[in-house]
């Protein structure tokens, strides 16, 4: 375990251009220190639900120290500022979410060398927004139909294309802005339901609009895929590798937990095999670059 995360070190250290060949004759250097990584972003960030909780964090917040910064600052050996916390959006890395938290940009300087993050879900209430709305479509529906989708229809989808996307944008510029020499990543979000079908009531959306709300993920990924591609910043992609792995799975194979019969009382977020393998993404996508 010790040789790997020392393998991992090196790997994202190159990366980040904190190790560089030294010049025929140079003096040689002091070892560097730790990377100064800041993790901002929203409850796929914070882990929200996960025990324990971060004794560090707002209590509002619903931070756990099993979150996946937690997880990749281990593995790498890097000085991690926690700043994530559940309910963001983006108008938080400017503003205050709540009395006593401030603004997560502030966590940034031009030292930061890495910066992770999860955010966009909860812009305009979109996510929440469709969750509840469709998982009420579902248990009225008796989980027959697309109830959703016909009380809806391309209104969630529109949204994210034109209000989460340009304020994507907007939150990345800034945090380069403000940590100019940082290697900056943007996950996507793992998915939520299986392709098709679903599995009523534990995830209490209807059949027909199990395709739906897949949709509207994959518009939502594909939005911050977009704004980071636009920005020069890292996406890393959930959607593949999460695929197998969604709510409607049993215990130990799902990293999304469901809305009944679940693990974590903060329903539809990742459980700490979820937040394991976020991390795991980030790195393999952080050394391949």
């Amino acid at each position: 375990m010790r040789r790997l995360a020392a393998c991992l070190f090196a790997a994202v250290a190159v990366l980040l251009g904190l190790v560089v060949a030294p010049a025929a004759q140079a003096t040689p250097k002091a070892p560097p220190g730790p990377i100064q990584y800041v993790a901002l972003g929203d409850s796929y960030s914070a882990a929200s639900g996960v025990l324990p909780p971060d004794p560090n964090a707002a209590p509002q917040c619903l931070r756990s120290i099993r979150n996946y910064p937690n997880v990749i600052a281990a593995k790498i050996g890097a000085q991690l500022t926690d700043v994530t916390c559940g309910g963001a959006d983006t108008t938080h890395y400017r503003t205050s979410q709540y009395q006593g938290v401030p603004p997560q940009l502030d966590a940034l300087s031009k030292k930061t060398q890495l910066v992770t993050m999860t955010i966009g879900g909860n812009d305009s209430g979109v996510f929440i927004n469709s969750i509840l709305s469709c998982g009420a479509a579902g248990i009225a529906s008796g989980g027959q139909g697309a109830p959703c989708k016909a009380k809806y229809g391309d209104s969630f989808k529109n949204t994210v294309k034109s209000t989460t996307y340009p304020a994507l944008v907007q939150a990345l510029n800034d945090v380069k802005a403000r940590a100019p020499h940082a290697k900056v990543a943007i996950l996507g979000y793992p998915s939520i339901l299986p392709k098709s079908e679903g599995c009523f009531p534990v995830m209490p959306v209807a059949r027909g609009d199990v395709p739906y709300l897949n949709d509207l993920q994959a518009t939502l990924n594909d939005a911050v895929k977009r704004a980071a591609e636009r920005t020069k910043v890292t996406y890393v992609d959930m959607t593949k590798v999460s695929q197998g792995h969604d709510a409607c799975q049993p215990l130990g194979v799902r990293w999304i937990e469901p809305v009944l019969a679940g693990t974590n009382p903060v329903i539809v977020h990742p459980n700490a095999l979820g937040e394991a393998k976020m991390a795991e993404q980030t790195l393999r996508v952080l050394t391949r670059r």
